[in-house]
């Protein structure tokens, strides 16, 4: 009777599960033209389902529910077309889209971007998802759910001095740019956000490339590259006032303006302040930055300007917190202190070491220990379609840099700030407590090219490149001293100007072989010269020069296995120059050579109505890799060195599954491990005539580079307007070197976040949210950064490290209101 019951209830399940799981295929035309538009997106509003159309136009979705659904199709140069459709069976239908009267913004980015189907592992991030989490925190912190990242805060809370790594690679390997335009700082190589305080508000989308990525402009991709394009055209005037607030006295308020689409031209504009006092003693904030963009929309032509501008005012917080402070007993504090007496020269700067809260400590006391920076950016594009096949996109910009940081020194030299001995009563004194600052002033300009050109829709051609100039004078003057012999406020005790020329070309090539298989070629030659003080082979500090040739081949396939899934795999090579401190505290014999990667990615995409995922196998092997060894160079400075042999191996993560209506799961693993292959340990004995221990190992892990990085992130939608989302990071142990010594590493931690967000909408109203987000819900006590340095004394090994610990609980709330 059993058996006779389940045939029955087969029976009758089994055609209902068949209607409830249709397929929907279609095809996309251009309206006018009849032609099949390849490399359009598709993609169902509500559901994690999104596709491109293939070389003949065709797109296909399986495994839908029977019922309505909305398609949106999406494609540049064409206005963006939803269309409802009903199914009850399975169904292939038409799409015709009309060319756009403007021309798109996404013209002045597509030539550095990763199409959905292309052999890079990437991940894109929608201004929508900016938006949820923008109430105040640095920009790295709202990447923080994305595929092996992790974040650090000077502050302790995300605001002010922010930093990112992904995998293992910090901001000076991580190539940035704002709509095609490189914002690493040409010297060093890093990326400071904190220049751009509330820039997430000014943002449409961004892109993070994994490995190499493609080619783009500035310095090479040594990690990952992250592409971001400001505002895009909004067709309504808008008007938007968000204001948020809370724990360290964190406040953040923006007024962002739009005139819509006024004939051809629309122009917006945002301005925002923030404020904190930080997690950490004095690591207080004040950010103050402004958006201004006007463009002209033609049907063929664009031209565009963007003013980008931010000044900040941070109190030092970067020197981190001793380990004896943080971890040890009063005894072992007792013991750092009499072996740093000289950090410690007063009476209060011991009892501040001694009583303050040892999870907050900061070392600085001074009042104006503060760094103080302005940057602008003045952006211009032009875009003009030639023909159908033909487009043009040129880019001019300038970025100005001024400011300073300023320090309280102690028992300071005067000779080495070029002061004069104070002779008083006799006495000659030749140390004085004094206040510095060393300044910067640099110019950054140059332009950027793409000219593309697509006759087939199975063929795509691009050749960009960019010449980029970079002025930049470096200078420290004295503005008070305790015993002030010939100081005056404009004595420079420093001065040396330093110029960089950095020119690239690159072609690009995408080709499809059939309707599975694509191709392309990325051949890019970088070409930088660096003029800059530094020593020569007789120790003299004069003018020197380097001339550096890169050349950059990439080739990958992709294969489309359905219509929701693919699978890909590329091979990419990079080089990438020393940076400033390696030039300047070096001779020519001594100068390190440059850095190269081979990155090799293995990826897999499936897409359905449920679940969006990518699964990705990486292998990154670096030749003359620079990293720190402790070893002093001819010129008696500690800098990186080559490491001929270190690698990077790992497989990556990314999914979205829709569980329910009202559920949505997404998560995000990275596993891997980072080797160098043989590396030899110097450190400083005091005790030796030869002034050098070595320790020799082999296949230690590369510092700052955990073997798994993960992160989880369930969203309830349980009414109308009503979102919560509860997240998790968890980083494994990173070593603060590249010795694996238990001694000098950060414990893995697991933090967790709860984000709420309700929105209401009223007559003459576009939207009213109301956010709230608790940041290390259950108070977890972690450490997300830190440094290293020993020495032998006294026949003993004395380790000293430092550490930046992070807030516990803390909340943000705010308010957005969108006319």
């Amino acid at each position: 009777m059993k058996k006779v019951l389940l045939m029955a209830y087969l029976a009758m399940v089994t055609p209902l599960l068949a209607l409830a799981q249709m397929q929907l295929s279609g095809k996309i035309f251009d309206k006018q033209s009849n032609q099949t538009l390849a490399g359009a997106t598709v993609s169902i509003k509500g559901t994690v389902l999104g596709t491109q159309t293939n070389s003949s136009g065709t797109f296909e979705f399986n495994k839908l529910k029977s019922g309505k659904h909305t398609l949106l199709i999406t494609f540049v140069g064409y206005t963006a077309l939803e269309q409802e459709v009903n199914l009850s069976s399975n169904q292939t239908i038409e799409i015709k889209l009309d060319r756009s009267t403007v021309i798109a913004d996404e013209v002045v980015v597509r030539s550095t971007r990763a199409s959905a189907n292309a052999a890079t592992t990437f991940k894109n991030i929608t201004k929508t998802d900016l938006e949820k989490q923008n109430l105040g925190q640095d920009l790295p912190f709202l990447l923080n759910q994305t595929p092996a990242v992790v974040v650090t805060s000077d502050a302790g809370n995300g605001i002010g001095y922010t930093g990112i790594r992904i995998r293992g690679s910090d901001a000076s390997r991580t190539n940035l740019t704002i709509n095609g335009i490189p914002v690493n700082d040409a010297e060093s190589q890093g990326t400071f956000l904190v220049n751009l305080p509330d820039f997430a508000s000014s943002v449409d989308n961004i892109q993070i490339q994994r490995g190499v990525g493609t080619s783009t402009n500035g310095v090479g991709a040594f990690g990952a590259s992250i592409n971001v394009q400001t505002n895009t055209l909004s067709e309504k005037a808008y008007a938007e006032v968000a204001s948020s607030g809370g724990s360290f006295g964190s406040i953040k308020n923006t007024l962002k303006v739009g005139t819509g689409l006024m004939g051809k031209f629309a122009f917006d504009g945002r301005l925002s302040m923030i404020n904190s006092n930080g997690f950490i003693d004095r690591g207080s904030s004040n950010l103050r930055s402004f958006f201004l963009s006007g463009g002209y929309y033609g049907k063929k032509s664009l031209l565009k300007l963007n003013v980008i501008s931010g000044k900040e005012k941070t109190y030092q917080a970067w020197n981190g917190i001793p380990e004896a402070k943080l971890f040890g007993t009063q005894a072992e504090l007792m013991a750092h202190y009499e072996r740093n007496p000289d950090t410690y020269p007063t009476q209060q700067d011991l009892l501040n070491l001694v009583n303050s809260d040892k999870r907050t400590y900061n070392y600085f006391t001074y009042d104006n220990q503060t760094d103080n920076y302005r940057q602008d950016h003045y952006q211009a594009f032009y875009t003009q379609e030639l023909t159908d096949n033909f487009s043009l996109n040129v880019g001019l910009h300038f970025t100005h840099g001024e400011g300073y940081y300023e320090e309280y020194k102690y028992n300071a030299s005067l000779a080495e700030y070029g002061l004069n001995n104070v002779i008083i009563g006799g006495e000659t004194i030749t140390n004085s407590n004094l206040v510095r600052q060393k300044w910067l002033n640099n110019n950054f300009y140059g332009t950027v090219f793409s000219l593309q050109y697509k006759p087939v829709n199975a063929l795509e051609l691009t050749l960009g490149g960019a010449y980029n100039r970079y002025d930049g004078n470096h200078y420290g003057k004295v503005i008070w001293a305790q015993y002030a012999s010939n100081s005056t406020p404009d004595n420079r005790y420093y001065d040396n100007d330093a110029t960089k020329k950095d020119f690239n070309i690159y072609g690009k090539a995408t080709y499809g072989i059939n309707e599975k298989l694509h191709a392309f070629a990325d051949l890019q030659f970088r070409n930088v010269n660096y003029s800059f003080l530094g020593y020569d082979q007789e120790l003299n500090n004069v003018q020197q020069d380097v001339k550096l040739n890169f050349f950059n081949p990439k080739i990958g396939f992709t294969y489309q296995l359905n219509n929701s899934s693919n699978a890909y795999i590329s091979y990419a090579h990079t080089g990438k120059e020393p940076s400033r401190d390696e030039y300047t505290q070096s001779t020519p014999k001594s100068r390190p050579q440059a850095e190269k990667l081979d990155n090799v990615e293995l990826g897999f995409r499936n897409q359905t109505a449920k679940r969006n995922v990518g699964i990705n196998l990486y292998y990154m092997k670096y030749k003359d890799q620079l990293i720190l060894t402790g070893q002093i160079n001819d010129v008696g400075e500690a800098i990186r060195v080559n490491t001929p042999d270190s690698y990077r191996a790992g497989a990556e993560l990314d999914g979205s599954l829709k569980l329910t209506n009202f559920l949505t799961w997404n998560l995000n693993a990275a596993v891997s491990t980072n080797k160098v292959k043989n590396f030899k340990e110097y450190v400083t004995n005091y005790d030796d005539a030869d002034g050098m221990d070595t320790t020799s190992y082999n296949k230690t892990d590369i510092s700052f580079s955990p073997a798994i990085i993960a992160g989880t992130q369930f969203i309830v939608a349980p009414v109308k307007n009503l979102q919560i989302a509860l997240s998790g990071k968890f980083v494994g142990k990173q070593y603060l070197d590249n010795t694996s010594n238990d001694n000098r590493s950060l414990n893995s931690f697991f933090v967790n976040d709860l984000l709420i967000n309700y929105n209401l909408q009223f007559k003459g109203i576009k939207n009213l949210g109301f956010s709230l987000m608790v940041n290390n819900l259950f108070n977890t006590k972690y450490v997300s950064n830190g440094y290293t340095w020993g020495y032998v004394a006294g026949g003993e090994r004395v380790i000293e490290n430092f550490y930046f610990p992070q807030s516990g609980t803390n909340i943000l709330a705010g308010i957005n209101l969108k006319f």
